[in-house]
Protein backbone atom coordinates (compact mmCIF):
# COMPACT_ATOMS: atom_id res chain seq x y z
CA UNK A 1 0.00 0.00 0.00
CA UNK A 2 1.03 3.33 -0.98
CA UNK A 3 2.66 5.64 2.03
CA UNK A 4 0.89 9.10 2.40
CA UNK A 5 3.12 12.02 2.14
CA UNK A 6 2.62 14.18 5.42
CA UNK A 7 4.15 17.98 5.66
CA UNK A 8 4.76 19.12 9.08
CA UNK A 9 4.39 22.67 9.91
CA UNK A 10 5.42 24.35 13.26
CA UNK A 11 8.24 26.42 14.73
CA UNK A 12 8.80 24.26 17.81
CA UNK A 13 11.84 22.06 17.17
CA UNK A 14 11.38 19.91 19.96
CA UNK A 15 7.51 19.20 19.01
CA UNK A 16 7.65 19.27 15.49
CA UNK A 17 10.67 16.09 16.08
CA UNK A 18 8.09 14.17 18.53
CA UNK A 19 4.91 14.57 16.06
CA UNK A 20 7.23 13.12 12.75
CA UNK A 21 8.28 10.23 14.90
CA UNK A 22 4.39 9.56 15.72
CA UNK A 23 3.28 9.87 12.57
CA UNK A 24 6.31 7.84 10.78
CA UNK A 25 5.65 5.33 13.51
CA UNK A 26 2.12 4.61 11.55
CA UNK A 27 1.26 2.35 9.02
CA UNK A 28 1.39 4.33 5.71
CA UNK A 29 2.23 7.44 6.89
CA UNK A 30 5.29 9.31 6.00
CA UNK A 31 6.41 12.68 7.26
CA UNK A 32 8.18 14.41 3.64
CA UNK A 33 9.21 17.28 4.89
CA UNK A 34 9.29 19.63 8.07
CA UNK A 35 8.71 23.26 7.68
CA UNK A 36 9.36 25.92 10.11
CA UNK A 37 7.32 28.85 8.15
CA UNK A 38 4.90 29.53 5.47
CA UNK A 39 7.86 30.34 3.26
CA UNK A 40 8.72 26.84 3.82
CA UNK A 41 5.72 25.09 3.69
CA UNK A 42 5.12 26.78 0.72
CA UNK A 43 8.00 25.12 -1.06
CA UNK A 44 7.84 21.70 0.34
CA UNK A 45 4.17 21.88 -0.79
CA UNK A 46 5.62 22.54 -4.32
CA UNK A 47 8.61 20.09 -4.36
CA UNK A 48 7.26 16.81 -2.57
CA UNK A 49 3.92 17.62 -3.22
CA UNK A 50 2.06 16.30 -0.10
CA UNK A 51 -0.98 14.42 0.52
CA UNK A 52 -1.71 15.50 4.16
CA UNK A 53 -0.69 18.87 5.98
CA UNK A 54 -0.47 19.23 10.01
CA UNK A 55 -0.37 22.29 10.81
CA UNK A 56 0.13 24.54 13.85
CA UNK A 57 -1.19 28.53 13.04
CA UNK A 58 1.24 30.44 14.87
CA UNK A 59 4.13 30.12 12.40
CA UNK A 60 6.79 32.78 11.91
CA UNK A 61 5.15 36.40 10.99
CA UNK A 62 2.30 35.02 8.68
CA UNK A 63 -1.23 34.01 10.00
CA UNK A 64 -1.67 30.34 10.07
CA UNK A 65 -5.11 30.94 8.68
CA UNK A 66 -3.70 32.71 5.56
CA UNK A 67 -1.33 29.15 5.04
CA UNK A 68 -4.32 27.39 5.18
CA UNK A 69 -5.70 29.42 2.51
CA UNK A 70 -2.36 29.32 0.60
CA UNK A 71 -2.16 25.52 0.53
CA UNK A 72 -5.57 25.12 -0.61
CA UNK A 73 -5.25 27.39 -3.48
CA UNK A 74 -1.98 26.28 -4.52
CA UNK A 75 -3.14 22.53 -4.34
CA UNK A 76 -7.17 22.03 -3.76
CA UNK A 77 -6.72 18.59 -3.00
CA UNK A 78 -4.45 18.70 -0.29
CA UNK A 79 -5.97 17.62 3.28
CA UNK A 80 -5.05 20.01 6.35
CA UNK A 81 -5.41 19.25 10.17
CA UNK A 82 -4.73 22.29 12.73
CA UNK A 83 -2.71 20.73 15.62
CA UNK A 84 -2.66 24.07 17.49
CA UNK A 85 -2.32 25.39 20.94
CA UNK A 86 -5.22 27.78 20.11
CA UNK A 87 -8.50 27.22 22.16
CA UNK A 88 -10.49 25.75 19.31
CA UNK A 89 -13.25 27.83 20.40
CA UNK A 90 -11.57 30.37 18.82
CA UNK A 91 -10.17 29.38 16.14
CA UNK A 92 -11.93 25.57 14.90
CA UNK A 93 -14.43 27.40 12.90
CA UNK A 94 -12.54 30.17 10.94
CA UNK A 95 -10.08 26.95 10.21
CA UNK A 96 -12.51 24.80 8.68
CA UNK A 97 -13.44 27.92 6.69
CA UNK A 98 -10.26 29.04 5.74
CA UNK A 99 -10.44 25.08 4.29
CA UNK A 100 -8.69 22.63 6.96
CA UNK A 101 -10.38 19.38 7.31
CA UNK A 102 -10.01 18.95 10.99
CA UNK A 103 -8.88 21.00 14.30
CA UNK A 104 -7.40 19.62 17.22
CA UNK A 105 -5.59 20.77 20.09
CA UNK A 106 -1.86 20.16 21.43
CA UNK A 107 -3.50 19.57 24.94
CA UNK A 108 -4.98 16.22 23.27
CA UNK A 109 -3.01 13.05 23.86
CA UNK A 110 -1.57 11.20 20.70
CA UNK A 111 -4.39 9.01 20.68
CA UNK A 112 -6.55 11.19 19.91
CA UNK A 113 -4.09 13.34 17.72
CA UNK A 114 -3.61 10.05 15.23
CA UNK A 115 -7.43 9.77 15.40
CA UNK A 116 -7.88 12.51 13.76
CA UNK A 117 -5.49 12.79 11.30
CA UNK A 118 -7.44 9.32 10.02
CA UNK A 119 -10.30 10.86 10.85
CA UNK A 120 -9.64 13.74 8.18
CA UNK A 121 -7.87 11.57 5.49
CA UNK A 122 -10.93 9.10 5.66
CA UNK A 123 -12.94 12.16 3.96
CA UNK A 124 -14.85 13.43 7.70
CA UNK A 125 -14.12 16.36 9.15
CA UNK A 126 -12.63 16.53 12.49
CA UNK A 127 -13.38 18.14 15.48
CA UNK A 128 -13.89 17.49 19.71
CA UNK A 129 -17.33 16.43 20.75
CA UNK A 130 -17.31 20.29 22.65
CA UNK A 131 -16.66 22.15 19.29
CA UNK A 132 -18.83 20.09 17.37
CA UNK A 133 -21.39 21.16 20.14
CA UNK A 134 -21.07 24.41 20.16
CA UNK A 135 -20.92 25.12 16.31
CA UNK A 136 -24.04 23.27 16.65
CA UNK A 137 -25.86 25.28 19.00
CA UNK A 138 -24.58 28.50 17.05
CA UNK A 139 -25.87 27.14 13.57
CA UNK A 140 -29.21 26.74 15.01
CA UNK A 141 -29.35 29.07 17.00
CA UNK A 142 -29.91 27.42 20.52
CA UNK A 143 -29.52 29.55 23.49
CA UNK A 144 -25.74 30.12 24.02
CA UNK A 145 -24.53 28.23 27.75
CA UNK A 146 -24.51 30.97 30.91
CA UNK A 147 -20.80 32.95 30.34
CA UNK A 148 -20.94 32.69 26.31
CA UNK A 149 -21.56 36.02 25.64
CA UNK A 150 -18.13 36.89 25.02
CA UNK A 151 -17.83 33.71 22.72
CA UNK A 152 -20.42 34.98 20.88
CA UNK A 153 -18.95 38.31 20.66
CA UNK A 154 -15.61 36.71 19.34
CA UNK A 155 -16.96 34.80 17.18
CA UNK A 156 -18.81 37.41 15.16
CA UNK A 157 -15.66 39.17 14.46
CA UNK A 158 -14.19 38.68 10.62
CA UNK A 159 -11.10 36.73 10.38
CA UNK A 160 -8.95 40.47 9.95
CA UNK A 161 -10.67 41.74 12.96
CA UNK A 162 -10.30 38.61 14.60
CA UNK A 163 -6.56 38.71 13.46
CA UNK A 164 -6.11 42.54 14.77
CA UNK A 165 -7.45 41.71 18.29
CA UNK A 166 -4.91 39.27 18.47
CA UNK A 167 -1.73 41.06 17.88
CA UNK A 168 -2.96 43.60 19.93
CA UNK A 169 -3.54 41.34 22.66
CA UNK A 170 0.44 40.00 21.77
CA UNK A 171 1.29 44.32 22.69
CA UNK A 172 1.82 44.97 19.00
CA UNK A 173 0.84 48.67 18.22
CA UNK A 174 -1.01 50.15 14.94
CA UNK A 175 1.87 50.47 12.92
CA UNK A 176 3.61 47.12 13.59
CA UNK A 177 0.33 45.82 13.07
CA UNK A 178 0.02 47.59 9.83
CA UNK A 179 3.38 46.07 8.76
CA UNK A 180 2.86 42.67 9.45
CA UNK A 181 -0.49 42.82 8.20
CA UNK A 182 0.78 44.86 4.81
CA UNK A 183 -1.73 47.53 5.34
CA UNK A 184 -2.34 51.11 6.14
CA UNK A 185 -2.13 52.14 9.49
CA UNK A 186 -5.48 54.03 8.53
CA UNK A 187 -7.04 50.64 8.08
CA UNK A 188 -6.02 48.98 10.98
CA UNK A 189 -7.49 51.99 13.21
CA UNK A 190 -10.78 51.64 11.14
CA UNK A 191 -10.58 48.01 12.23
CA UNK A 192 -9.53 48.80 15.85
CA UNK A 193 -12.60 51.41 15.96
CA UNK A 194 -14.79 48.11 14.93
CA UNK A 195 -13.92 46.33 17.58
CA UNK A 196 -14.05 49.28 20.32
CA UNK A 197 -17.58 49.30 19.22
CA UNK A 198 -18.50 45.29 18.94
CA UNK A 199 -16.49 44.68 22.06
CA UNK A 200 -18.06 47.56 23.86
CA UNK A 201 -14.61 49.46 24.51
CA UNK A 202 -14.70 53.28 25.17
CA UNK A 203 -11.00 53.59 24.48
CA UNK A 204 -7.72 51.85 22.73
CA UNK A 205 -6.56 51.67 26.12
CA UNK A 206 -9.76 49.51 27.46
CA UNK A 207 -9.25 47.06 24.24
CA UNK A 208 -5.87 46.46 24.55
CA UNK A 209 -6.07 45.71 28.27
CA UNK A 210 -9.98 43.49 26.91
CA UNK A 211 -7.52 42.02 24.36
CA UNK A 212 -4.66 41.00 26.66
CA UNK A 213 -6.84 39.70 29.49
CA UNK A 214 -9.03 37.41 27.23
CA UNK A 215 -5.32 36.39 25.77
CA UNK A 216 -4.17 35.10 29.35
CA UNK A 217 -7.75 33.80 30.50
CA UNK A 218 -10.17 33.07 27.76
CA UNK A 219 -13.56 32.81 29.21
CA UNK A 220 -14.81 29.55 30.02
Amino acid sequence: MPHTAVLLVDDQPLFIKGLSSLINGLPSYTVIGEARDCVEAMALLSSKKPVLAVTELDIGNKEGLDLIKDMKSYDPGIVVLVLSKHDERYYAERALRAGARGYIMKSQPETMVVSAIKTVMAGKVYLSDAERERLFEYMTGEPLKEGDDWFSSIRKLSDRQFQIFTLIAHGFGTIEIADRLNLSPKTIDTHKEYLKLRLHCTSSRELKQLAIGWIRSPPP
